[in-house]
């Protein structure tokens, strides 16, 4: 069975760990808000994601980073052979905005990853406005897939748009595998 490790990050708050918890089916945790202490490592069994029956299907590790800057010296050991970063952050707060350039600084731009490994959630929160058509995002934000996740509207687009882009993380594991077994081959 395939293995994908995957960093879910952003500002302190966001919803990082109710987003953690929903697409992992988990009820952990669920009730009053608790901030993450380091890290939450779930795991989460998808057989089948890619829709064939050939291959034995993914285990996803979903890292539920903390929020908190004061745990920066642990990113580079979190970091270590992620294969995506899930950035989350709740688009009604301006310092959200501006921090969310960070957590892609950091998590993405300083690992050899692609912007294709990488997902935008603004996260609403229930009883928000829930405004989805004017956020401007910062280059090189605004070259991000970015989705707009509210559990209270529309719990299943929220869920088919993370299994799209678990699906691509697995082609684009899958695709650096068969190149690196090429390369011993040849």
């Amino acid at each position: 069975m395939l293995k994908a490790k995957v960093l879910l990050v952003g500002p302190r708050e966001s919803g990082k760990s109710v987003l953690t918890n929903f697409v992992s089916e988990s009820i952990e945790g669920i009730g009053s808000y608790s901030p993450t202490q380091g890290v939450r490592i779930l795991e989460y069994e998808k057989p089948n994601l890619n829709g064939n029956s050939k291959g034995a299907g993914c285990r996803f590790e979903l890292w539920d980073c903390s929020g908190d800057q004061k745990f920066e010296t642990c990113w580079p050991a979190l970091m270590k052979d992620s294969h995506g970063v899930i950035i989350i952050f709740n688009p009604e707060l301006p310092s959200h905005l501006k921090e969310i350039e960070m957590w892609y600084s950091c998590f993405v731009q300083q690992q050899p990853l692609l912007d294709s490994q990488c997902l935008l959630v603004a996260h609403h929160k229930p009883g928000s406005a829930g405004d989805t058509e004017n956020l401007s995002l910062a280059y090189p934000l605004n070259k991000l897939k970015l989705i707009h996740s509210n559990l209270e509207e529309d719990p299943e687009d929220v869920r088919m748009e993370f299994m799209k882009y678990f699906r691509s993380l697995i082609i684009l594991i899958n695709e650096s595998r068969e190149r690196e077994e090429m390369s011993i081959i040849s």
